[in-house]
């Protein structure tokens, strides 16, 4: 149905009414939206953590090799004139040559002890081959694992030859001895640190890897071939952890400029400021301020270690620079290995990269193994240059005026270039280089407020950022900064410590080395630190004491469990969730801390948080009691009493509305169930007793066979979508499975009278196979028994149970966990079959199953004849299952079907609902309780495979780990629907101008008035018989929903859109539809008689549907009676009932209405209450009682003036106003119907009518303030579905004479609606359903034979 193109456009109409339409969309809440509905609930992967060293090492000794020969200079080597003579700033002519040899090796040792004090240094001045042959083995025997630095000056000798060899002397220094690098190799070991300072450097380079690489090989061939000869000899260590620093490359000679050391390499490694200035004048002599000269800088005021000092400051300045160069350039892997793990080697590559920028000015290229990416042209030099100039500029005046020192600008203006990044840019880009520069002033007093600040926003970017931050190596710096008073530091070092924690957790281990956990625990008990760091705190001290048990005894003794008690009630719902999940996880297998927790009473405190608002905190509370509980320790009376009294208070969240909270409850009840293993196998074993002895009176047993003709006519069952509800596949397939084997079943002669319904169809191996875990084919327990036994556990009497008393909490825990098992949310269901499962099984296999089976008692079947199939039916029972029909069955008045004589021939087959079922000769794929298949005996104790133990104590939800995700994810982003610019923002906007346009449109046409409703728009075959319909408010999507499934069309298209299975039980039907959010990303809610409540999202879209929660609205949905006031009424109620299908069951179903405006979800039915639920807490909020003695069939709200009118099956009308308490809300009743109401509905406007209409055709008004109608019209009797238009004053019925009748608000019937159009002309069935659209006056209807059709006004209209 296209609208007029000028209505679309038309200007006609002011933009304001559109723009005010859009503001209050804008404003109504959203239901279902929260993370906890659009995110899995599990822990984010952990990123694998790269950052830890493995292997700090240290470099402990040192070999000072220098070959200088003072005074006679090698053959090969031609000097310039003047030449560089500096070694180690010394020049040795200027003393004897011994003299000079043995201060320039001591000055040597002083320069490398600058970088590393500690390590053992030796000497050894111009060699022989054995001096050094015996230094480098005494140096790798002392030094075992750790590293050796193996320094050589090769200033004295010729160059490194081609194959490989350094020269020495011989004992009289006449002549020159090659010393080959293999053996070298062979002394030093690994790990070693090579430094070559000699021209042609490089070649000793090459031949060291030739060397090593011939090493690799002979260990190879020793290791697969034992018997050959090199195997013999003492393997030669591997080389592959060893670094070398060469001077140039293999072609190069070193600089001979006489204003240079000569041992310039040596002096950038280990004099790197004092070359650097130097270097730095001679460069820019013509540039420098008037007074600055070479001698100068020698005077520069300082020591490199004290940072408030001029020299100082430029070491800490070079640090900064060169790190940050090095991480900005190496790949992570190699910079980790060369900066980070020794300090002596990070330095002397720190130093290097100065040596590669000067040595190449004088077209020298030093070469490292491995070698490192070119660095000298980085932009970083530039801010070391600026560094360099400013200190150099205030050099005269200090030292000739004595003024005094200005600090450097470098690392505020690095601060700021970092803060750049973080403010301007896009996600995906490089990484801020300043980071390492961050680092470096995270322990500068100056600095570090602003720093931290910075870094806090940087880790808030995400988990790439902590796993950024980590490798560069800031976890040290800021564990040091723990031990820090300083009470501004706080806030941000908790923040920071939160987000490592929850990117790695591993640092729970750290912190309680270092006593960090104290830091935590103090602020957490510090009251004036706002609320939301010490939830950080608290969630910091979460993850020390997770699973490590060292942290819970610290945190223990740290007075962490009262900290604790004492802000569970704080107003910050994020802290009372992580405090709740925090006390969980600190007596969670730690028997001190629960004992500490009883003597604060913390299980009773933690009560109070059970009725929380927040499922959240619902859930972290459950969490926290059921760790309470599922410890193993010694079990007292004492503790006993308290595990019970836990138990039952958990007991009452059995029907708490979001199912979070109910996976949270299975699992505590699973450590309860571990605890009192053997008291559950009692309990279990007389259940399953119990449900053997009794037929229970359920709505499938007392179906007519009638009920299967919409499987047996319909030409094929369309094959339903697959439903992505995380885990719904389950109830989808057994759908798929059903319907498969009741077409399979044949129904003929031979088969007898059995009756198949749904309800029956218990073990067949295709109906419940899928059931519980999909990948578990060993259920003890199908999901029939066990929906058996809950309603058993219901109707009968337990008292006759042996050694458990009736009302034992083990009893009632079991029923809990029945009842959950039956839970419409899959994953929960899921959970708790295991749980029962596990029990079950333990229980059978404890007892010997003999014993039990000679009871006698036992229901026995024979097999019964064969069907043509070949299938065997088996009568369960000789009396047929007897329907309940009075309260007796809430009492152990049930009767027993007699048993049979057991026959001894064949192994026992018990099945295990009160009907029939097929059991074919192969193994069926769920196995029967004590049925060991058709061959085997009883008794045979070999255990299934499938069963060893479905639950550990480990049974986990991942909820703590979900909730940790939050500190991993960005916490001060605007989120995305708040971001003007961002998709989520735009697709909104998109849709709310589209409601306002479809707002606008039909309000001009209902305006106009509708004189007719009778053109067919849209008809369709629905693929099953259509019980409730609802239109989408703002798109052309119509859901259909009939007994368990939802189909979707597309009015306007005419195509079928989706179709899934609502993954209701079999014997229960859909009787209400609504949907949520219908003005922005709509989710279908379905109502089931059986009072569950299923939310949808993803349908009649490319998506699977998923379901995003579901609960049970209505726990104890009672099949009632209609309300029979005269005999013709009741007459009319009978025969309408024939077409009625919710009569077969006697009740209205579940009827429920929306509020959009407050999120209540007002909901009723065969019960005497209206139930109202608020959808943002997911919990009942108010139980309105009725006051009648028969089901409420129609419900309708108006937020508003809070009001909620109910029509009931007694005729009568009520209405309640939800702002008074429960004995005075109900503040009007209207008799004036006589039958059972069909539809009762209040006008949203402020002065709006109550109208309501009943099945004998009878159509009143009601003004809320006045006892009696104010008008009244006589429609068609035998309404079977009536619907009230919400704006244009139209309702139609449907009756059961097949006929529609559209009245206008004056009873005037403006059209007729006969079915002759159907198939072939003949009439279509009886109308099951109908329902206007909210907007357009589309009306949509349903028939019992499987047409759906849409009718609307006229052409010219629209």
């Amino acid at each position: 149905m296209k609208m007029d193109s000028d209505l679309l456009h038309s200007p006609a109409v002011g933009l304001a009414e559109e723009e005010e339409a859009d503001m209050n969309d804008w404003k109504l809440p959203l239901a279902f939206m929260k993370k906890r509905h659009s995110e899995k609930i599990e822990g984010s992967k952990a990123l694998a953590q790269s950052w830890r060293m493995k292997d700090r090492m240290k470099t402990v000794s040192v070999a000072l090799v220098l070959c200088l020969n003072v005074g006679v200079d090698p053959p090969d080597v031609v000097k310039t004139s003047p030449c560089a003579r500096l070694e180690c700033w010394i020049d040795p002519l200027s003393m004897s040559p011994q003299k000079a040899l043995e201060t320039i090796g001591a000055n040597l040792q002083k320069q490398y002890e600058n970088w590393q004090p500690r390590a053992r240094y030796k000497q050894s001045l111009d060699p022989t081959v054995d001096e050094v042959k015996k230094l480098c083995t005494s140096l790798r025997r002392n030094a075992k694992e750790e590293r050796v630095l193996f320094h050589y000056n090769g200033h004295g000798v010729p160059r490194p030859t081609v194959n490989g060899e350094i020269w020495v002397f011989n004992k009289n220094y006449t002549q020159y001895i090659p010393l080959s690098i293999y053996d070298l190799q062979t002394w030093m070991g690994s790990p070693s640190i090579f430094v070559y300072d000699c021209s042609n450097a490089g070649i000793i380079v090459k031949s060291f890897k030739q060397f090593a690489l011939q090493r690799e090989q002979e260990l190879e061939v020793a290791a697969i071939n034992p018997s050959h000869p090199l195997a013999q000899m003492p393997l030669p260590p591997s080389m592959k952890n060893c670094i070398q620093l060469a001077a140039c490359e293999a072609s190069e000679l070193l600089p001979m400029n006489p204003d240079l050391p000569a041992d310039l390499f040596t002096s950038c490694l280990t004099t790197p400021i004092k070359i650097a200035l130097r270097w730095f004048c001679m460069q820019k002599s013509a540039k420098l301020v008037p007074g600055v000269t070479l001698d100068l800088i020698e005077k520069i005021p300082g020591r490199l270690n004290d940072r408030r000092t001029p020299l100082g400051e430029l070491n800490w300045i070079f640090t900064a620079i060169t790190d940050t160069i090095a991480w900005n350039v190496l790949p992570r892997d190699l910079f980790q290995k060369l900066f980070r793990q020794d300090l002596l080697v990070a330095s002397l590559f720190r130093n290097f990269l100065l040596a590669e920028r000067i040595m190449r000015s004088y077209n020298c290229t030093p070469v490292s193994s491995p070698r490192l990416p070119p660095t000298y042209m980085h932009a970083m030099w530039q801010a070391w240059d600026l560094a360099v100039d400013i200190c150099l500029s205030q050099l005269p005046t200090i030292i000739e005026e004595g003024t005094a020192f200005r600090h450097s600008p470098f690392f505020a203006e690095q601060l700021t270039a970092f803060q750049v990044w973080l403010t301007m840019g896009v996600e995906n880009r490089n990484p801020p280089e300043q980071l390492p520069i961050v680092l470096q002033v995270l322990l500068s007093q100056v600095h570090r407020l602003r720093a931290l600040d910075l870094l806090g926003r940087f880790l808030d970017l995400g988990p790439w950022a902590v796993s950024l931050a980590l490798s560069v190596g800031i976890f040290p710096y800021v564990l040091k900064l723990l031990q820090s008073s300083a009470r501004e530091l706080r806030p941000l070092l908790v923040f920071i410590w939160a987000k490592i924690l929850a990117v790695d957790s591993s640092c729970q281990a750290d912190l309680v080395k270092d006593n960090g956990h104290k830091y935590f625990l103090s602020v957490l008990a510090d009251s004036y630190m706002p609320a939301e760091h010490r939830t950080m705190a608290v969630f910091i001290l979460a993850v020390i004491v997770n699973s490590y048990n060292t942290g819970q005894e610290a945190c223990l003794q740290g007075n962490l469990i009262a900290n604790c008690l004492e802000q569970l009630s704080d107003p910050h719902p994020l802290l009372r969730q992580w405090v709740a999940i925090c006390l969980g996880r600190i007596w969670q297998n730690f028997d001190p801390a629960r004992w500490c927790g009883v003597r604060d009473s913390a299980h009773e405190k933690l009560y109070t948080l059970l009725s929380d608002p927040i499922p959240e905190v619902r859930c972290a509370a459950v969490f926290a009691l059921g760790t309470f509980v599922g410890n193993s320790a010694e079990r007292t009376d004492h503790s006993t009493t308290i595990d019970h009294n836990v138990a039952m208070m958990l007991a009452q969240l059995i029907n708490d509305g979001s199912p979070v909270v109910r996976k949270e409850l299975v699992v505590a009840l699973s450590h309860l169930v571990v605890q009192y293993e053997s008291n559950f196998c009692t309990v279990a074993l007389q259940f399953i007793e119990e449900e053997k002895n009794y037929t229970v009176p359920s709505p499938a047993n007392t179906a007519e066979p009638g009920n299967l003709t919409p499987v047996r006519d319909s030409p094929a069952i369309p094959r339903l979508r697959s439903v992505n509800s995380y885990t719904n596949i389950r109830a989808a397939t057994t759908a798929r499975n059903l319907n498969k084997s009741l077409q399979n079943l044949n129904l003929n002669e031979e088969g007898g009278p059995a009756a198949f319904s749904p309800g029956n169809l218990s073990t067949s191996s295709s109906a419940s196979s899928t059931l519980g875990s999909p990948d578990n084919d060993e259920y003890i327990l199908s999901f029939e028994t066990i929906d058996k036994m809950r309603r058993v556990s219901s109707y009968s009497s337990l008292n006759s149970l042996i050694g458990v008393s009736f009302n034992s909490v083990y009893t009632q825990i079991w029923r809990v966990l029945l009842h959950l098992a039956a839970d419409p949310f899959p994953e929960v269901s899921d959970l708790a079959m295991k749980v029962l499962n596990s029990i079950a099984y333990k229980a059978t296999m404890n007892a010997r199953p003999q014993r039990i089976l000679d009871s006698g008692s036992l229901t026995q079947s024979a097999p019964a004849s064969p069907t043509s199939k070949g299938t065997h039916i088996h009568q369960a029972s000789g009396s047929p299952p007897m329907p309940s029909t009075s309260s007796s069955s809430l009492t152990n008045e049930v009767p027993k079907p007699p048993a049979r004589d057991q026959p001894a021939t064949r192994p026992p087959y018990t099945p295990t609902l009160g009907g029939q079922a097929p059991h074919s000769h192969q193994f069926p794929r769920t196995r029967k309780m004590f049925d060991k298949g058709p061959e085997q005996a009883a008794e045979d104790g070999d255990e299934p495979g499938g069963h060893r133990n479905y639950i550990s104590a480990a049974l986990q939800t991942g909820l703590c780990d979900w909730s940790a995700k939050y500190f991993a994810q960005p916490v001060m982003k605007i989120p995305e629907e708040h971001d003007l610019e961002s998709q989520v923002r735009m697709e909104r906007q998109w849709r709310f101008l589209r409601n306002a346009r479809v707002r606008k449109q039909s309000r001009i046409i209902t305006q106009r008035g509708v004189s007719r409703l009778d053109d067919q728009i849209f008809i369709n075959r629905n693929p099953g018989v259509p019980s409730v319909v609802k239109f989408h408010p703002f798109n052309t999507c119509i859901a259909v929903a009939d007994k368990d499934s939802i189909c979707f069309w597309d009015w306007e298209k005419g195509e079928r859109l989706d179709y899934f299975y609502n993954g209701n039980p079999r014997y229960t039907r859909i009787t209400a539809m609504e949907y949520l959010n219908g003005h922005d990303c709509s989710l279908l809610l379905t109502a089931t008689d059986d009072g569950a409540l299923r939310i949808w999202k993803n349908f009649a879209d490319q998506k699977n549907p998923e379901m995003v929660t579901a609960w049970q609205g209505l726990s104890d949905m009672l099949p009632t009676t209609r309300g029979q006031p005269s005999a013709s009424a009741h007459s009319l109620a009978r025969r309408v009932s024939i077409y009625l299908d919710r009569s077969k069951q006697g009740g209205a179903g579940m009827v429920v209405d929306w509020e959009q405006e407050t999120g209540l979800l007002m909901t009723s039915g065969d019960v005497r209450v209206i139930r109202i639920w608020d959808t943002d807490r997911e919990m009942k909020v108010q139980d309105i009682p009725t006051g009648a003695d028969s089901c409420v069939t129609s419900l309708s709200c108006d937020s508003k003036r809070s009001l909620i009118v109910a029509g009931l099956g007694d005729g009568s009308v009520r209405v309640f106003d939800r702002r008074m308490g429960p004995n005075e809300c109900r503040v009007m009743t209207y008799r004036e119907h006589g039958a059972w109401v069909v539809k009762a509905h209040i006008q949203k406007e402020t002065d709006g009518q109550i109208i309501s209409v009943s099945v004998n055709g009878d159509v009143r008004f009601f003004e809320p303030r006045t006892p009696d109608s104010i008008n009244m019209l006589q429609t068609v009797k035998g309404l079977t579905a009536l619907d009230i238009h919400p704006q244009a004053n139209l309702f139609a019925c449907g009756s059961m004479n097949q006929f529609i009748a559209v009245y206008n608000a004056n009873g005037d019937v403006i059209s007729n609606i006969k079915y002759y159009d159907g198939f072939m002309g003949q009439r279509i069935g009886a109308i099951s359903c109908l329902a206007f659209h909210p907007n357009w006056p589309h009306l949509a209807v349903g028939s019992n034979d499987y047409y759906m059709s849409i009718y609307s006004a006229e052409k010219r209209l629209r």
